[in-house]
């Protein structure tokens, strides 16, 4: 099994459950290949404890794995996407801190984790991404987002309008700081401190929610997610800011985009004792009594 390792930056707390993680992989035969900026980020001590077999430099040799493992929070396993794309490799999220909602193997899961895995006991979710369509194209190619889509003021400035069409019929004229285009997946990211629902992972629809709102009767609205959409900005400035999860750009006012969902999804591996529910409950405290 080709197995790579992505990550960012992690604290030295995590080394020794990274060390497991490796220690068993190479246990299982599994063939390791480590993200080159990950590897050099970890001190000389713990590389001496471990065997790597290959280093990926370029995003070519990712679409060469059989699994990606993403180490660190939510914010690492969404930067893995734009590696694996379209290539169906499955990303499993093990999380360095607190629990996250994509990356939800904590520290004392690792172990049955990796037992699951080449048992072949886990199941795979299939999540949805948005894509945007841009005249400047300024994302590249890879103009996708797992979570959201969100438009917003670049400055303390005044608000921005976004004026905002589904299907070429009008939804509304939005005065406010931004807007939200969330998947279900990131219907617990920025939507939902917007105010926006949460919605079940594999639910077929978009979220879009306001940022405030200069109207208080704006709320967050719920479409179905083979709708198109199509915005059109303006304010008092001369651009806004569009950004696809953590990746942001400047646009300039005289640009139209448009969002709709995209032509393949990511996989993301899921342990048998792992449900959608239970991580809201766990993540956002729900049901505990902390009064003291």
């Amino acid at each position: 099994m080709r197995i790579g390792i992505f990550g960012k930056n992690i604290n030295e707390n995590y080394y020794p459950h990274l060390l497991k993680i490796i220690s068993t992989l190479n246990k299982k035969q599994a063939h390791i290949s480590m993200y080159w900026p990950f590897f050099k980020t970890l001190n000389k001590d713990f590389l001496q404890q471990v065997h790597i077999d290959h280093y990926i430099e370029k995003k070519e040799e990712f679409m060469e794995l059989d699994l990606l493992f993403s180490i660190g929070g939510d914010g690492t396993f969404l930067e893995s996407i734009k590696f694996i794309r379209d290539s169906n490799i499955p990303i499993v999220g093990f999380n360095s801190g607190r629990l996250g909602f994509l990356a939800d193997i904590s520290k004392n899961q690792i172990e049955n984790a990796l037992q699951q895995i080449f048992a072949n006991e886990y199941r795979i979710e299939e999540r949805s991404l948005l894509e945007l369509i841009s005249p400047e194209n300024q994302f590249g190619t890879f103009n996708y987002a797992l979570n959201e889509v969100t438009f917003h003021k670049s400055d303390t400035s005044s608000m921005i309008t976004i004026h905002t069409f589904i299907n070429g019929h009008k939804l509304n004229s939005y005065w406010a700081d931004g807007l939200i285009i969330s998947s279900p997946t990131g219907s617990t990211a920025y939507s939902m401190s917007a105010g926006g629902p949460i919605m079940s992972p594999d639910s077929n629809n978009f979220i879009i929610t306001p940022i405030a709102p200069h109207h208080l009767t704006v709320r967050p609205i719920v479409v179905p997610d083979n709708y198109k959409l199509r915005f059109e900005i303006e304010g008092r400035g001369e651009h806004f800011l569009t950004s696809l999860d953590s990746r942001s750009e400047v646009t300039a006012f005289s640009a139209k985009m448009e969002v709709k969902k995209a032509d393949f999804n990511i996989r993301i591996i899921k342990l048998r004792d792992h449900d959608f529910y239970s991580t809201l409950r766990n993540k956002l405290m729900w049901g505990q009594d902390n009064r003291n």
